[in-house]
């Protein structure tokens, strides 16, 4: 026996059916047109990163904020290609897409050095900074160390006093603290570059360092025999470092190298490596 649906019953279900297909078919045109107007939203807020390189600052100000980019100076460094005022580099490289009100930080131009670094050792901060200023420089970082004399007068600088080739105008100063009676007595490491091996030996004791080893170029060239250095550190049996090596280095070699370098912080007792030519 056939089932026979009434005719207003199909017409029901078929009604109902166009229906959901209807309201799916609204339901995907919106989510859509959604995508394609949250694409553009974002997209509209996106540019391309100009190259900026070589032009002024002004430039480079208007051009990125035509562009709806904050520009911002970060680092001004000497240059002997770019001339001064002008973009020497920046960040995001160009051609990034990036977005709308992203900060673009460039670094300044200055040409090349044109200012001598001023001498500063033994000035106080204060005298130091005013003539760092008046040269046009900028004051780096400032450090203190504890060292024997004066306290509060630059013992070191960097860069050096008259140093050429320099990347940026700045300065940054070392000053000597007064020396602690409660910790292990530091201080700058003085020089021995130019001095013999007596020499060196008797500057490096009166500063309460001992020569750990030393290496003779002169003899390393011309023989293989024994070595040059002795690297274990000295000990209640062995003395100082001249009786174990003064027989293999030569005593007319002057010092053109040393570990620690001159300048860097020492305490009482730690060892130095130095290398000797004529």
């Amino acid at each position: 026996m056939k089932l026979r649906i009434p005719r207003k019953v199909t017409r029901s279900i078929n009604r109902f059916f166009n229906i959901v297909l209807g309201a799916l078919a609204m339901l995907t045109v919106a989510l859509v047109s959604a995508f394609i107007t949250m694409r553009l939203a974002i997209h509209g807020h996106e540019v391309k990163v100009p190259d900026l390189t070589r032009l002024t600052l002004s430039e480079a100000s208007k051009q990125t904020s035509s562009l709806g980019l904050v520009l911002s100076l970060e680092n001004r460094f000497y240059s002997p290609n770019t001339p001064p005022g002008r973009v020497l580099a920046q960040s995001p490289a160009p051609g990034l897409t990036v977005r709308r009100e992203w900060p673009v930080r460039v670094t300044e131009s200055l040409g090349a050095q044109q200012v001598a670094i001023p001498d500063l050792l033994g000035q106080t901060e204060r005298t130091a900074t005013i003539n760092i200023r008046r040269l046009g420089l900028e004051l780096g970082a400032v450090s203190h160390i504890a060292a024997p004399g004066e306290p509060g007068v630059i013992i070191a600088q960097t860069p050096t006093p008259n140093a050429i080739g320099v990347d940026r105008p700045r300065v940054s100063l070392l000053l000597s603290d007064p020396e602690s009676t409660s910790s292990a007595e530091a201080f700058v490491m003085p020089s021995l570059a130019g001095l013999t091996l007596t020499a060196a030996a008797a500057r490096a004791t009166s500063a309460g360092l001992h020569i750990a080893s030393a290496e003779d170029l002169n003899l390393n060239s011309t023989s293989d025999s024994a070595p040059l250095t002795s690297q274990s550190p000295p000990s209640a049996t062995t003395p100082s470092f001249t009786e174990p090596i003064a027989h293999t280095v030569s005593s007319i070699g002057t010092v053109i190298a040393q570990t620690p370098p001159a300048g860097h912080r020492v305490v009482k007792g730690d060892p130095v490596h130095i290398t000797l030519t004529d």
